[in-house]
């Protein structure tokens, strides 16, 4: 069927055109795609078990859908995603402020033209992308601005009285008629405005002020609720969570690949930057794993949530700072580094809710010791344990790295404004931690040789094995007694 062909009722009537409602087609198509093995919600990763499964196990009920979890869990993007399950195109009467149904028009407008015009009576295709309405809770919405109410404006312009149906001027939910319309952190909603949706959700009709008329509207609703919010701000009153059909839980990745995968493809990477920066997959890893940190960490409010925006945020701003350095050192190409990882503390200090204790730690403080924990968890993953109590006697991995430093003539430091070539050739004077790496790690990437090596110091020292201090230029590593007994 050409549809750009058909412009009036009747040639809609004669191509056959059968109307079906929202839901019916949301179900329809996701039955097609499900049985042809096509994926769904594209683009959404770590879901595949959990949430979409009972996402489409709504859509197949035809219900209306409550994605209940804490910020950062993508409940937006699944709500913006069941556009692509509606059909492509709808036919709607021309000039129908409710896009309304030529075959089951429900305005006054639609209804009148219909009488008047008959099968002349000329429609437009809607394409399914403009079927997608969003309404984001605030304290000052009113019914009047999601339902509808009385204009005098077009009262006074009509000259028509009050009591007339057509002063109506209406709100965003009868707008969106035969769309998918999604109202974000439904429990900021306030209560009274919360029960002018119960008639929408149960009789799928509305009432507005004193008119007898009732518009059957042909809708799917998609609401998204922090649980936080339940306690903070708002609720959901009873009765209107009684009548959407389905809550789903949503939840953050529940590991370090699936994160991974998810901040690779949302991070705003410059061109450029892709050109001369390369990111080692431990650099990738560790900023993931400070985000699982921070979301174990005493001292974040775990119902705040931590965000999967934090390491998106952290991963372009680690991009930056390696860009950054570079511009001032004059390389053509550069490594990120472990000391670049400075450079993501606001993009955490921004994005975590601090408990009493954080406050008394303070955000700065708490980010740099999420980064730390991170290095030390995953050092375990690549490298022989580092016990906390050692023999007397016994010989451990790291005893030649730890030596190195004992015996060095002078402090070992890595400048922030070092050159690639300067940073790799400090690097390269531990001569023991070469042997390590080619040891421990023997299908290590050359590339990726220099992260490696700045991580193995790193998390010797969260084990206490060697002392790191930060200055204004960059970085000292040291051996803990070695300057003591120097002194002595």
């Amino acid at each position: 069927m050409n549809l750009e062909n058909i412009k009036t009722l009747g040639e809609l009537k004669k191509a056959g055109y059968a109307s079906k409602s929202i839901k019916d087609e949301l179900r329809e198509n996701l039955i097609s795609k499900i049985m042809n093995k096509e994926t769904v919600f594209k683009g959404v990763h770590g879901y595949e078990n959990t949430v979409i499964p009972e996402l489409e196990r709504a859509i197949l009920s035809k219900h209306n859908i409550n994605l209940l979890g804490l910020r950062g869990q993508a409940k937006t993007r699944l709500a913006r995603l069941m556009v692509n399950l509606l059909d492509e195109f709808i036919p709607v009467v021309e000039g129908s402020e409710i896009n309304d149904d030529p075959l089951n028009p429900i305005s006054r407008f639609a209804i009148e033209t219909i009488q008047e015009k008959g099968d002349k009576t000329p429609i437009f295709w809607m394409h399914r992308d403009e079927r997608f309405a969003e309404k984001l809770a605030t304290p000052d919405v009113t019914v009047a601005d999601i339902i509808g109410d009385v204009d005098p404006i077009k009262a006074a312009n009509l000259k028509l009285s009050y009591a007339d149906d057509r002063v109506i001027h209406y709100g965003m939910i009868p707008r969106a008629n035969r769309c998918i319309f999604v109202i974000n952190e439904l429990p900021d909603l306030q209560a009274r405005i919360q029960v002018a949706l119960f008639n929408i959700l149960q009789e799928g009709d509305i009432q507005i002020r004193g008119f007898k008329m009732r518009l059957n509207l042909d809708m799917q609703f998609i609401f998204t609720a922090n649980p936080e919010d339940y306690t903070n701000r708002g609720s959901i009153v009873t009765p209107l969570k009684d009548r959407i059909g389905s809550q789903i839980l949503t939840h953050y990745p529940e590991d370090i690949e699936t994160a991974k995968t998810i901040t690779q493809q949302e991070a705003n990477k410059a061109s450029s930057q892709k050109d001369f920066i390369e990111v080692p997959e431990l650099a990738k890893d560790l900023l993931e794993q400070i985000v699982f940190e921070a979301r174990e960490s005493e001292y974040i409010d775990a119902k705040s949530g931590v965000s999967a925006r934090l390491s998106i945020s952290a991963f372009e701003n680690l991009l930056s700072t390696a860009e950054r350095r570079a511009l001032f050192s004059g390389d053509e190409k550069t490594m990120v580094r472990l000391s670049d990882f400075d450079g993501i503390i606001p993009s955490i200090t921004g994005k975590v809710e601090l408990v009493y204790e954080g406050e008394q730690e303070g955000a700065h403080v708490v980010a740099d010791s999420l980064i730390k924990k991170a290095v030390k968890s995953l050092f375990p993953t690549y490298f022989p344990e580092i016990k906390k109590l050692e023999k007397q006697e016994e010989e451990t991995p790291y005893d030649a790295i730890i030596s190195w430093f004992f015996n060095a003539d002078e402090d070992f430091e890595l400048l922030d404004e070092h050159s690639e070539a300067q940073y790799k050739a400090e690097i390269d004077k531990i001569i023991p931690l070469d042997d390590f790496i080619k040891e421990h790690q023997p299908n290590m990437n050359d590339a990726d040789t220099y992260f490696m090596k700045e991580f193995v110091l790193w998390a010797l020292v969260e084990y206490k094995k060697l002392s790191k201090y930060r200055f204004a230029e960059g970085t000292q590593f040291k051996d803990p007694y070695g300057s003591f007994i120097s002194g002595l």
